[in-house]
């Protein structure tokens, strides 16, 4: 454990650092430049945790993701040491964050990305100006090349995450929520390297100590995780999540000390958690998030955290590719049993399919899509298989009715995932 002294220097630093973040941003915002974003009640999340739940949504950010922040606060700071030229290394949001201020200040930004980083984040990052260089199959690796090119040009690196002005920056969170809220007794934050809960958690632990703050990480990478519970910074290798906003091998340095100092807890959420609240946000609360950026909705719907009181969401990012959106809907609709296949045979005659169909109308049944099976070795010549993918009706026991008025009619089919 960090002595008490060295913890007091670090989180007063950020702290002392916020409140003149706070003072930049605040111009920025009065500019255009920088959304304060709202504050939003969510009547559905707030029955689900028998809280009251508020989401910060920084997913309606400029740039689509919290990280503007950080990177404006750092680069005002570093513009004034005669800095031309900035790199960083990103999966996508950061990058997109450095590259809009870059513009803004006319500088040069040259962003290394891994090789898989989702498509909409490097053409947002390369719509900005920013030169947009592809390396490594992890941030970890996209980082290491980003260092050798700011040491080449003689360039300002802008760490993601482990800059004292990035967090700061980031920390302009923690007081826009005290300010919108009277009394907040627990945020919920996503972990990527930590950066963002590192600068919320000064703030909001500084000026309401008890508050409570709660990370959240993809259980695929647990690298703040296994860091705060073995008292030492924790590499992990694997980086294949749905979250790759947070998809971070190695925490930093800085946010280590501050995290372990100032969190109550940390939890971990599955891929499935993730994906069953994007469903949630996008259907309920109207609100486009990407996987990390739904991370601390999926600890409060899965249980993996225990609220009362006035809590806050921190929805950090929404730069989700619509194609991955599709895919993320349809597996929570699945996994919901909002969307399920009806599967049997049927005699391979004229009219019999449409007396299917006219079942599920007259119940109200939304068809999907539909498909015929005729030459499986295993059904008669002179039956099809048919699968029909359904919307199942809100009513409870909805399907149970359907199969028992198509067995009434002959037709024999059962439930399975489409």
């Amino acid at each position: 454990m960090p002595s008490g002294e060295l913890y007091i220097t670090r989180v007063t630093e950020i702290f002392e650092l916020s409140k003149d973040a706070l003072r930049l941003i605040r111009e920025a915002q009065a500019r255009g430049l920088i959304h304060r974003t709202p504050l939003y009640k969510s009547d559905t999340l707030s029955q689900v945790t028998n809280a009251n739940v508020y989401l910060k949504l920084e997913a309606l950010q400029k740039t689509g993701s919290f990280k503007v922040r950080g990177a404006y606060n750092a680069i005002t700071h570093y513009i004034n040491d005669g800095v031309s030229h900035v790199v960083t290394a990103s999966a996508g949001n950061h990058a997109q964050g450095v590259a809009y201020v870059a513009r803004i200040y006319g500088l040069r930004a040259t962003i290394v990305m891994p090789k898989y980083t989702p498509w909409i984040k490097i053409s947002s990052t390369r719509k900005y100006g920013a030169e947009v260089i592809l390396e490594g199959q992890s941030y970890y690796e996209a980082e290491k090349h980003a260092l050798e090119i700011a040491k080449e040009f003689n360039a300002k690196m802008i760490h993601a995450y482990d800059d004292p002005f990035v967090i700061a920056g980031q920390g302009t969170i923690g007081w826009e929520i005290l300010e919108d809220l009277n009394q907040v007794d627990y945020v919920i934050v996503p972990v990527g390297g930590g950066g963002l809960i590192s600068g919320i958690a000064s703030v909001i632990k500084s000026i309401s100590p008890g508050t409570k703050v709660i990370g959240v990480q993809s259980d695929a990478t647990p690298s703040a995780y296994l860091s705060l519970r073995q008292g030492r910074v924790v590499m992990v290798e694997n980086t294949d999540t749905i979250a790759d906003g947070i998809a971070v091998k190695r925490i930093g340095d800085v946010t280590f000390e501050i995290m372990r100092n100032t969190l109550d807890d940390v939890v971990l959420v599955s891929d499935q958690d993730i994906v069953n609240a994007i469903l949630m946000l996008a259907e309920s609360a109207k609100v486009i998030a990407e996987g990390a950026g739904a991370v601390a909705v999926a600890a409060l719907i899965s249980g993996k955290v225990n609220v009362n009181g006035n809590v806050v969401a921190v929805v950090s990012g929404g730069n989700i590719d619509v194609t991955m959106l599709a895919k993320v809907l349809y597996k929570g609709l699945v996994q919901m049993g909002r969307l399920i296949m009806l599967k049997g045979l049927v005699p391979d005659r004229p009219g019999m399919l449409a007396q299917v169909t006219g079942v599920l109308g007259k119940m109200g049944v939304n068809i999907v899509e539909i498909r015929h099976e005729r030459y499986n070795p295993m059904v008669k010549p002179n039956y099809t298989e048919v699968d029909i993918v359904v919307e199942t009706p809100p009513e409870e026991g909805a399907i149970d009715k359907v199969l028992g008025e198509l067995g009434k009619m002959g037709f024999n089919f059962k439930v399975e995932v489409p």
